[in-house]
């Protein structure tokens, strides 16, 4: 991973608002899973930060200030990199912190040495698509019944986004 936290401050056309990132530990798990319970009917469990966190995924945190505001987990492995995992703590969603999580973790791919990143996301979740969509991700395929839903199933839109000029 990189160093041990870094700044990044461009949230929204009219704000600077100063925003830093650092790597995720086991000792903030608990943190963590307090975003992801508020954030999701069906959030990751303990054990699958945990088992992310160990085998080096990159796996951060975003923090506002001292608040933790968001996490996100990325695998990269040779030219390919999937974004599993993009969380923005319910009340601090639409100001841009989403949009500033994810323009971070591209970099990280990037950085690795990824040409390309891959997601899936719920066909539900409008706000999320139009977020990767204005990003530059395009829809490449649908996963019928991927996600558990109240009362059953639901279909995951699957997105890619070139990394290479």
């Amino acid at each position: 991973m990189a160093s041990a936290e870094t700044r990044h401050a461009a949230l929204g056309p009219d704000s600077m608002i100063d925003v830093h990132f650092r790597p995720m530990l086991p000792q903030d798990v608990d943190a963590v899973l307090e975003v992801e319970l508020a954030a999701f009917s069906h959030p990751w469990t303990r054990g699958i930060f945990l088992d992310c966190i160990k085998p080096g995924y990159e796996c951060w945190l975003m923090f506002r200030g001292e608040r933790q505001v968001g996490h996100t987990v990325l695998s990269v492995a040779g030219d390919e990199s999937h974004l599993l995992n993009i969380t923005v703590r319910p009340q601090d969603q639409k100001s841009g912190l989403g949009a500033a999580l994810l323009e971070f973790i591209i970099g990280r791919a990037r950085e690795m040495g990824a040409e390309v990143t891959f997601l899936e996301v719920r066909a539900s979740n409008h706000t999320a698509s139009r977020l990767y969509e204005r990003f530059g991700f395009n829809e490449i395929g649908r996963r019928p019944n991927y996600y558990p839903a109240v009362g059953g199933r639901e279909d995951a839109l699957v997105m890619a986004y070139s990394l290479v000029d």
